[in-house]
């Protein structure tokens, strides 16, 4: 033991464990005996002083034995609890404080009675014997010194949950409308959407109108915000209305909300169907229609509503928020003032555009794109003379995707520049490429699409120059096909353009032409070479020569002849587009039309085929359909 200093005698101040020191000179407090409160040695007659201080503590406090009944109440605790404290004695503290009706607190408390656990804190809600209700706050913790029982003590925390709940309810609820905001609507459908809230009762579904109103900036701007805010309150009122009268008729008044400016959501629980959410939508837009009187202002609004209702089981807030905002969004593209229920097809036709959207820029850099070349034929001859680029999506997912399909995307987003400065140089390519495998023939011209934001937002002059001279093919060689709407109506950059490009000896044509509004006189200003007739007037020359009630009025045919005479008399050709039977073929030769597309001479086919069309005799293409 040698090195190790001898201990040291107890001291006799020290405090156990959990106790604070006792003052030198003082006596130690005696365990709490059995029975009773927390007791110190006092002389015979003087009475205890913590007994006095667990008598008079304005905390109520309960000393409890291991079997959780009290054995000592203090007057705090009856007067909390609205009974005489020496009643309370021998009852069980779990009857009294309401502990056994929570399975997670009940056993807590049980651990405690045994001694396998520290404490236990809860917060209850009680009813008192003049049946006031009050929420305590509970301790449970083991005498000290090791005595058996435990020590309970109960704080009155009413008055703070009552603020709690003001504030609450501050927080959760619009001031303009008093209605519940956004943050307890989510709150309130996040709790809907959860399992155990339908899977044991209830229809198992959820509804939802959201809506908002129409032209409620035009209030704010002309009348200021606080009509805006009037109108807004008395459209919460009319709408609290409505779902009061709809749970009248069905299990469950609908949750009115105000979700942000001019937009309310009324919530279904346990719907029962599309035709429940449907009469809602309907009662709200009768409710709106009656114009509102506000302090001498009389307004009429509309709403737009976007209804869904679906089963519950796998449906998330935030997947029900986005379908209902969406129906929402097409009610008003419908036309404002209407509800319009959710449709999956043309949801899933959104969100196919959307795709298509948001992958179309990066396809053009991976090179998914291809071209597919349809032939235009003399029609007196039946000679292939040139030949139509159309673009093609090699989708890794949605397959092979036609223009219509991302054309107005690729426009919307401006992808349309690299996209169409790709298919111009590929096709000029290309045609150079035919021109040089078949030295024999006449070398085809080829037509390439172009929109509008190309020559608006590119310099289409300069990439058709440097795509010319990259590729050696003769400016005549190449046609460059807009819209009539968009030739129509060009001016500035764009007439400058078409100019610059028909001096450089590119041609230019209409394409779609006499589907729109035709300014003649201005067409003959136009630097134009071509004109392409839409199909609709070559499909109404598609009648049975032999069945004469089957013909159609001569109508279509005249408006097409007189049509090809300006057109000739302007000095421009005429090509017709949708050819597809040999009658027809015969009727446009016979008035004069010079070329002809459509399907009676070939789909569009990829490259290869024009090749071997043109190594045929004569390059002739009445029959190649693939």
């Amino acid at each position: 033991m040698s090195g190790t200093a001898p201990a040291a005698p107890p001291d006799a101040s020290a405090a156990p464990p959990g106790e604070p020191p006792t003052p030198p000179g003082e006596p130690r407090t005696r365990p709490p005996a059995p029975g009773g409160p927390p007791d110190r040695p006092s002389a015979p007659g003087e009475p205890s002083t913590y007994r006095s201080v667990f008598s008079a503590a304005p905390l109520a406090m309960a000393v409890v034995d291991r079997e959780g009944l009290v054995v000592s109440a203090n007057g705090t605790l009856g007067a909390l609890l609205g009974s005489d404290p020496d009643a309370l004695t021998g009852c069980p503290v779990a009857d009294l404080l309401d502990l056994a009706s929570d399975t997670r607190i009940w056993h807590a408390y049980r651990e405690v009675l045994s001694g396998r656990q520290d404490r236990l804190h809860c917060t209850r809600r009680l009813k008192r014997s003049d049946g006031r209700r009050l929420w305590v706050q509970v301790t449970v913790a083991p005498l000290p010194g090791g005595e058996p029982g435990v020590l309970l003590s109960v704080a009155d925390i009413s008055a703070r949950r009552e603020l709690q709940a003001r504030l609450r309810h501050l927080q959760m609820h619009d001031p303009v409308t008093l209605l519940p905001n956004r943050t307890l609507f989510f709150e309130r459908l996040t709790a809907a959407l959860d399992p155990e809230a339908y899977e044991h009762a209830g229809t198992g579904r959820i509804g939802l109108c959201y809506l908002d109103l129409d032209g409620f900036k035009a209030v704010n701007d002309t009348l200021g915000h606080r009509v805006g805010d009037r109108l807004l309150a008395a459209v919460a009122e009319r709408l609290t209305r409505c779902a009061d009268e709809a749970g009248h008729t069905r299990t469950g008044t609908p949750l009115v909300a105000r979700l942000g400016g001019d937009e309310f959501a009324l919530l279904v629980e346990d719907s029962t169907g599309t035709e429940q959410l449907a009469d809602l939508a309907e009662s709200v837009l009768a409710a709106l229609q009656e114009p509102f009187d506000l302090a001498g202002q009389r307004l009429s609004v509309s709403a737009s509503i976007g209804v869904v209702e679906r089963h519950a089981a796998g449906t998330t807030p935030t997947q029900l928020m986005q379908a209902a905002d969406t129906t929402l969004y097409w009610a008003k593209a419908d036309g404002r003032a209407r509800w319009t229920l959710f449709d999956p097809e043309r949801n899933a036709h959104r969100m196919t555009r959307q795709a298509l959207a948001s992958t179309l820029r990066p396809a053009v850099e991976r090179g998914e794109f291809a071209l597919e070349y349809q032939p235009l034929v003399g029609m007196e001859d039946g000679r292939v003379r040139g030949v139509e680029a159309l673009v093609r999506w090699n989708h890794p997912q949605f397959g092979i995707l036609t223009p219509n399909r991302f054309i107005a995307l690729a426009e919307e987003d401006g992808t349309i520049v690299p996209l169409g400065r790709w298919v111009l140089r590929t096709a000029c390519r290309q045609a150079r490429r035919w021109q040089l495998d078949h030295p024999g023939e006449p070398p085809l011209f080829v037509s390439v699409n172009v929109a509008v934001r190309q020559v608006w937002d590119s310099d289409l002059v300069a990439d058709v120059a440097e795509t010319l001279a990259e590729t050696g093919l003769a400016p005549h060689l190449l046609q460059l096909e807009l819209t009539e709407s968009a030739v129509m109506g060009s001016a500035g950059r764009p007439l400058q353009a078409l100019k610059a490009l028909s001096d450089m000896g590119v041609r230019i044509a209409i394409d779609d032409f006499g589907t729109g509004y035709s300014n003649l006189a201005y067409l003959s200003r136009l630097p134009v070479s071509v004109l392409k007739l839409d199909g609709s007037f070559v499909r109404g020359f598609q009648y049975d020569d032999r069945d004469a009630a089957a013909r159609p009025s001569p109508a279509d045919e005249v408006i097409v002849e007189a049509m090809i005479q300006l057109a000739h008399r302007l000095g421009l050709t005429v090509t017709a587009e949708c050819v597809e039977t040999s009658a027809q073929a015969t009727r446009l030769r016979r008035i004069g039309c010079d070329t002809g597309q459509g399907w009676l001479y070939s789909r569009p086919v990829p490259p290869d085929r024009i090749s071997a069309l043109l190594a045929a005799p004569g390059a002739q293409a009445d029959a190649p359909k693939p």
